[in-house]
């Protein structure tokens, strides 16, 4: 088995290379399976180009990949589409998750092969979250709130940065998710591996706050309710057609 951790980032020249080196040394030391670190950049204006492609030459396991449009949607798609490993995901490079999850992630593919899909959550009762800006928190919690609500969602988070699935699965949710290209585009493929009846395992994770955060909160509450109510749109008419075509 092997693993392809990807990293979207947009004008992350601050912490991009302590990212990577960090997770690059993690790997060595711990992890025992082959693996490729993927910095997916989507558009960064700043020297962020420059510090991945100087990582790509300092790490054998680093490649990076480019592309002219922004959203960390179309850079998982991407990253998806292009990977070849057995386990494909992507995390912040912030690294907020702690990168010892990397390992437990390996050892629950390797220990359940039944096993497609982990959902790193902040909001489960066995989660530890340091930090948390209380607006941020609260914006969290309610999405997951409306998400419950609205779609039935299982899964106690659906936005933590710290997702992995089996290549196979992500591949088949990828070409079935719509052309956001946002943070949406992983609470579509979340939910809609859950409507498919795909395994999923709802991780606790240790989870410290960024506080150099670049997310606009009220521009992302907006873009969640507009998502949520085309994504809505979107699952009933899939319904109707599929009610349509079986009769």
């Amino acid at each position: 088995m092997n693993i392809n951790i990807l990293f979207p980032v947009l004008n992350e020249h601050l912490r991009l290379e302590k990212g990577i080196d960090k997770c690059v040394l993690y790997m060595r030391e711990n992890i025992k399976i082959p693996y490729k670190l993927t910095i997916v950049d989507n558009g960064s204006d700043d020297d962020t180009p420059e510090i991945a492609a100087m990582l790509q030459k300092k790490y054998d396991e680093v490649e990076y990949v480019r592309i002219e449009e922004r959203g960390v949607g179309i850079a998982f798609k991407t990253g998806v589409e292009r990977s070849d490993a057995d386990i494909v995901g992507y995390m912040d490079i912030d690294l907020s998750t702690d990168l010892k999850f990397l390992g437990k992630t390996i050892d629950l593919f390797e220990r359940n092969p039944s096993l497609e899909y982990v959902n790193g959550s902040r909001f489960s009762k066995d989660s530890d979250t340091k930090g948390r800006k209380w607006y941020r928190k609260i914006t969290s919690a309610g999405l997951v709130w409306i998400l419950k609500t609205v779609f039935g969602m299982k899964a106690t988070d659906a936005l933590c940065g710290f997702t992995f699935l089996r290549t196979k699965t992500a591949k088949k949710l990828v070409s079935q998710c719509s052309d956001d290209k946002g943070w949406f585009y992983t609470v579509e493929l979340l939910l809609r591996a859950e409507k498919q009846g795909v395994k999923i395992y709802d991780m606790p994770i240790e989870w410290v706050e960024d506080y150099d955060t670049t997310v606009n909160v009220p521009k992302t509450i907006k873009n969640y309710i507009i998502r949520i109510y085309k994504l809505k749109k979107m699952f009933r008419q899939e319904k109707r057609y599929a009610t349509v075509k079986k009769n």
